[in-house]
């Protein structure tokens, strides 16, 4: 699947400090903003916030919100 920035603003995460983690991690920054990155990537991280963000999106997807 697919995590993008629209999942990421319905997340209310700011994007200054969503650009400071994608900085620390070698995520691509630009890349998300125009087509998302596969939540693997963010899984890989380890970090608990973009562990929220893949399950956020995931439940989106299946409408369960």
């Amino acid at each position: 699947m697919i995590v993008t920035h629209r999942d990421l603003q319905a997340m209310r995460y700011c994007n200054k400090g969503t650009r400071e983690f994608f900085q620390r991690h070698g995520l691509d920054w630009s890349r998300f903003i125009k087509e998302g990155l596969p939540e693997e990537e963010f899984i890989a991280t380890g970090d608990y916030m973009a562990l929220k963000l893949v399950e956020f999106a995931r439940e989106q997807r299946n409408g369960w919100q």
